[in-house]
């Protein structure tokens, strides 16, 4: 049957239950309120009139739910495919096959062009019964264009990263192959040490990706043990020295006691090497990190010593008031290029995977000062 053909409101099929009305303000019969919804809904019943649009599908079309309300489907919310094609006379959905159960989500094009993607549900009395509702659900492309467009930054970025040090090992490998005996030891050396150092980069990048997906999926897996936060400060401020900064550079103040903290050592080095890595690269002066044992940061907690804070701070000339939002998004590289811009990224999911928080902000000195703190909790089986 077409729209507007079908059986007349409140008639039945033989042998099925007439359907209950819908209760007051649920005009589409869903027993709940639809403007709570956060996704546009449209209804319209056996005779493909509109009897439910709610206000997310108000924002969304930019049609008036009482210009809407009464008119038929087609009308008040009028659709097309990429190619043009009109939707509903496309998908017939009341007179087309009886077996048919709904449309699966896909991009349509309202009036003026603009892209929604829409889901609909085809609700019967029975198997193979006339359509009693059409349920359509509408939702806004842009959290989806926002979300391709990260992954193509993220993919760009990646292959610009890639390509730098796979192109050193291919050129120092090709040549040492081709030309072996004409190198000295020393030259060998050399460009054996350019490759090793290249791959390292390579193998870190792709750490940072998979460390990526994980954050984004919510899989980012913590094995909490017994860490020496102040020694694992101690160890990267060593390997600074040793690769020649000065010493006194570094100024480390430990609060004690401090309480015992449960954290996944690897990811917390990952943290700490990020943090230090910035003030020593972007900073100036020196760098100070101080480790106190404050409040948690979750509530419900015990409000002394349930964790641990780390802050390091330098004399540089800091992050810029307006970039304070952006510091711990992806790409985000500061007035300095170089990097990936995933480092904080990175670190911001990791500290929130142990339940903590970070910050950033001005230092004392004027420089930048990020802060961390660990919930100190051991793990659940040891409680």
């Amino acid at each position: 049957m077409s729209v507007g053909t079908s059986s007349a409101p409140g008639a039945r099929d033989a042998g099925s239950r007439p359907a209950a009305p819908p209760p007051s303000g649920d005009p589409g019969g869903l027993g709940m309120d639809p403007d709570h919804l956060p996704d546009g809904l449209v209804v319209a019943d056996e005779q493909g009139r509109v009897v439910c649009f709610n206000a997310a599908a108000e924002r969304i079309t930019a049609v008036r739910a009482r210009d809407a309300l009464g008119q038929p489907l087609e009308k008040a919310l009028p659709l097309e495919d990429l190619e043009g094609r009109r939707w509903w006379q496309l998908t017939d959905p009341y007179g087309g096959l009886a077996i048919r159960v709904g449309q699966p989500e896909r991009n349509l094009l309202l009036p003026g062009g603009r892209e929604v993607l829409v889901c609909a549900r085809y609700v019967r009395t029975r198997p193979t019964g006339p359509l009693r509702r059409l349920v359509v659900t509408l939702r806004d492309t842009e959290a989806r264009r926002r979300t391709e467009r990260s992954h193509a930054e993220l993919i760009a970025t990646v292959a610009h990263e890639l390509r730098s040090p796979l192109t050193s090992v291919k050129g120092f490998t090709a040549t040492l192959l081709a030309k072996w005996e004409r190198f000295t030891d020393d030259q060998k050396r050399l460009m054996l040490e350019t490759v090793d150092a290249d791959a390292d980069r390579v193998t870190r990048l792709i750490a940072e990706l998979l460390d990526i997906s994980r954050i984004d999926s919510g899989r980012l897996e913590v094995r909490r043990q017994p860490v020496d936060i102040g020694a694992a400060v101690g160890r990267h401020i060593q390997a600074y020295v040793a690769a020649g900064q000065p010493a006194d550079r570094f100024l480390l103040r430990v609060q004690q006691p401090l309480p015992d903290l449960w954290a996944d050592p690897d990811k917390i080095d990952q943290v700490l090497s990020n943090l230090l890595e910035n003030a020593v690269r972007h900073g100036e002066g020196t760098v100070t990190i101080d480790i106190t044992a404050t409040a948690s940061p979750r509530e419900g907690e015990p409000a002394e010593y349930a964790a641990t804070s780390v802050t390091v701070s330098d004399e540089g000339p800091g992050i810029p008031e307006e970039s304070m939002n952006r510091v711990f998004t992806r790409f985000w590289r500061g007035s300095k290029r170089g990097g990936t811009g995933l480092g904080l990224y990175i670190v911001k999911g990791i500290v929130e995977a142990h339940g903590g928080t970070i910050t950033v902000g001005r230092a004392p000195g004027a420089g930048a000062e990020f802060r961390f703190t660990l919930p100190v909790a051991a793990p659940a089986y040891l409680a």
